[in-house]
């Protein structure tokens, strides 16, 4: 191998790298009407949960894939529960605060921040509660309940600063605080009228 083919192969190496460690999520959400969100998805919600206030559904789109959103309040938490395309369930997540996160949990999540970011701020934290091989009453009471679980997932929407600039990320961690995902995510694009 001459000397351009190994700078070819490894540029390709480290272009490719790039695109795996951080995602770039390109997302519009946009209300819809009840009568647009699937069928079996609203089926789900209305076997599973009652005396709950302001829901409101969305469609959301990004460069990935298309999901629905419910989002509701109940007993003073706003939840949002997401289902895919097809009307399956994906998670369901609680808007929560720094507090509401187990001490160790979230001194593990803080020490990631500062190591990959020289100045950040939280624009929302979530609890989150992925679907599993448990039935759906399994998955809603445990959510409902707000149940701190091994399974539990933390995302958090930060607006942070990294040597190009400030950059809004979305990142996933476990219930022990732990790294599990990064995508950056370019400015939303919301639509709250409905026409």
């Amino acid at each position: 191998m001459n000397n351009i083919q190994v700078k070819i192969i490894l540029a390709s190496f480290f272009f490719c790298f790039q695109l795996a460690h951080s995602q770039y999520k390109y997302e519009k959400e946009h209300r819809i009407l009840k009568s647009q969100f699937p069928t079996e998805a609203i089926a789900i919600i209305e076997e599973n949960i009652t005396d709950y206030k302001r829901i409101k559904f969305y469609k959301e789109t990004d460069s990935i894939k298309i999901s629905y959103e419910a989002k509701l309040k109940k007993d003073k938490l706003w939840y949002s529960i997401e289902f895919n395309e097809y009307g399956k369930l994906e998670d369901i997540e609680i808007l929560i605060k720094s507090t509401d996160v187990p001490n160790d949990t979230y001194s593990n999540i803080e020490s990631y921040l500062n190591n990959n970011f020289t100045k950040y701020r939280i624009k929302r934290l979530q609890q989150q509660y992925p679907s599993t091989n448990d039935s759906f009453d399994e998955i809603f009471k445990n959510a409902f309940q707000n149940l701190i679980l091994p399974s539990n997932n933390y995302e958090i929407v930060v607006v942070g600063r990294k040597e190009k600039g400030y950059l809004d990320y979305e990142i996933l961690f476990d219930a022990d605080g732990n790294f599990k995902q990064i995508r950056t995510s370019l400015p939303p694009n919301y639509d709250h009228v409905l026409y």
